[in-house]
């Protein structure tokens, strides 16, 4: 099974891992994973007057601030898993991510807010969910 990984290196994403971790049938040889994490955007106003060399090397050291204990993590597992930093608004690049790479699942951690709370202030998991066929197993 090909499963996206989508991380922020939050409390959930650690309560997410800990889940994999513990059952057998999530984590092993038998799955191929990549994980995701989606650094924002520098402004456009911004990033028209940083070096764009200066300003790869930030997004790529922001990726790997939250990849460095994930990458632990996998190793500790003996799992193989690609890792993917990308740029941009976290929802949409993890729905387009896992549509453009045809995964058959999405695992990833969520704030468990309540149904009002994600009316007010909208959740990336509920966003993934609405804008990607992809089946989504929420860890909360």
């Amino acid at each position: 099974m090909k499963i996206l990984v989508p991380v922020d290196g939050s409390s959930y994403t650690k309560k997410m891992l800990a889940y994999l971790a513990a059952h057998d049938e999530w984590l092993g040889g038998k799955h191929d994973y990549t994980v995701l994490t989606v650094v924002p955007a520098v402004t456009p106003r911004a990033a028209s007057v940083i070096d764009k060399a200066v300003l790869k090397a930030y997004y790529d050291d922001e990726a790997e601030k939250v990849f460095k204990p994930i990458r632990q993590f996998f190793a500790r597992q003996g799992v193989k898993a690609a890792f993917s930093g990308k740029v941009g608004h976290a929802a949409d690049t993890i729905a387009a991510t896992a549509q453009k790479g045809e995964f058959d699942l999405i695992v990833m951690g969520s704030h468990g807010q309540s149904a009002l709370g994600n009316l007010v202030m909208g959740s990336v998991a509920t966003k993934v969910m609405a804008h990607c066929s992809t089946p989504v197993l929420l860890i909360r």
